[in-house]
């Protein structure tokens, strides 16, 4: 890995090159994605069925493209009980994390015979995508849909890609049953959120759309919102790691490269006070990357956004990592936990050695859909905020309002809106 000295020249090209990796900088690929989505609103279940043909070789038809029980049942079949054990572990601990975010409706009431507060009320239908082709993610079917179900959304449906023979991952059908998924479709990419989005014949038009996908997806969702919410435009997976001279350099190395193995376009950042850890950490990758199965993949992300950055103190180090935002956020130095009190910028934040990334991803219980390129210093993790919505609660009665009613009534004349003025000014007419 390349190793430079930490300074605001070196940081802020860093900042340029990570941005570039933003969705919002393939424009190319709009005008493709915006023809998905005018064809799938305007022809519905033809076009999504034309779309799978054409892009993963499948005869999917409006007999077949919802996924049945007996499809369902095969899967359980062909699933190693030992992975169901701990796909049902890891739903468990996803669960219970994020009951502890449920908000409640309140209200406050006065004696004067005012009422405030409000009112929480889950969304109706969520739709998740789950991405498909490459690589099966059980564990982003858990994470996108328990705070849904923890939230209370009466229906959630999701998407997915099938093969050329029109079958589903195993896996994948048996993370969406163990957690609680109430129907899921054949269809994958754009054509899939469009689906969502606007409805079609087969698939039912949802209040909001999660989950992540490669660039169609991404762009796909940024097209969309409006119509229905989403969760975030996903980028490329990052890690970044805080560490001191106590620091394991072999740790270290396994967690960067736990994040290079997803795309060519990963990034993963050291920012270490010591140049001994930052040369250890630079071997051992090189050891690692020889020797693990997606090492082409691993390489090119590390050559293209892959830097270890030797800070002159723990404060530098800091500041540049509330600058970078990352998405995953390792500590690991001697006061770890002073460490993460300084930080303002990350999706998630693991402290300690024996907190690895891959320990957020699949099992400890908080989200892994993360905010990625920066956002992280305005986005959260996902969560069960995702899918509610919050109403006012306002009742005033007539003796509440009427100390007040001529204030409301000059605030409405200064903006020289006078039906909102009169509105208040005829309940008290004859005072």
């Amino acid at each position: 890995m390349r190793t430079l000295k930490l300074s605001s020249e070196t940081k802020n090209n860093i900042l340029n090159d990570l941005l570039k990796r933003s969705p919002n900088n393939y424009g190319e690929f709009e005008s493709r994605v915006n023809d998905i989505i005018t064809n799938v609103r305007e022809n519905g279940d033809a076009a999504i069925f034309d779309y799978t043909k054409k892009f993963d070789g499948a005869d999917i038809n409006a007999s077949n493209i919802k996924v049945t029980e007996e499809e369902i049942k095969e899967a359980y079949e062909q699933v190693d009980e030992k992975l169901l054990e701990v796909i049902r572990k890891a739903k468990v601990n996803i669960h219970d994390y994020h009951v502890m975010q449920k908000q409640h409706s309140w209200f406050d009431s006065q004696e004067n015979g005012i009422i405030l507060g409000q009112k929480v009320t889950p969304l109706k239908i969520a739709g998740v995508y789950v991405p498909g082709g490459k690589a099966v993610y059980p564990s982003s079917v858990l994470m996108n849909v328990m705070p849904a179900k923890v939230a209370g959304v009466e229906k959630i449906v999701m998407t997915t890609p099938c093969g050329a023979d029109g079958k589903v991952y195993p896996s994948t059908l048996v993370a969406a049953k163990e957690a609680g998924v109430d129907e899921i479709y054949k269809v994958g990419g754009a054509q899939a959120i469009a689906a969502m989005a606007f409805g079609t014949e087969s698939i039912p038009k949802v209040d909001k759309i999660v989950g992540p996908g490669n660039i169609y997806v991404a762009l796909a969702k940024k097209a969309v919102f409006g119509y229905v919410s989403i969760d975030s435009i996903a980028g490329p997976s990052e890690i970044l790691v805080l560490a001191d001279e106590t620091a394991n350099p072999k740790f270290v190395a396994a967690d960067l490269l736990s994040q290079a193995e997803h795309d060519e376009m990963a990034s993963a950042i050291l920012i270490t006070t010591s140049e001994e850890i930052a040369e250890k950490v630079s071997k051992e990758v090189d050891r690692f990357v020889a020797m693990l199965s997606r090492k082409e993949i691993s390489q090119k992300s590390l050559d293209n956004y892959g830097y270890i950055l030797v800070a002159e103190n723990m404060e530098d180090a800091i500041e540049a990592a509330n600058d970078i935002a990352s998405e995953h956020l390792e500590i690991v130095t001697k006061n770890a936990f002073e460490v993460m009190t300084k930080i303002r910028n990350a999706g998630a934040i693991f402290i300690g050695e024996y907190s690895s990334e891959p320990l957020g991803d699949y099992f400890a219980g908080p989200n892994h859909v993360l905010p990625t390129n920066g956002t992280a210093k305005f986005f959260s993790p996902l969560g069960v905020d995702d899918f509610i919505k919050k109403s006012s609660i306002i009742s005033y009665s007539r003796e509440a309002l009427q100390p007040v009613y001529k204030d409301i009534v000059q605030f409405a004349e200064c903006e020289k809106l006078t039906a909102h003025a009169n509105s208040i000014r005829v309940r008290f007419e004859e005072v």
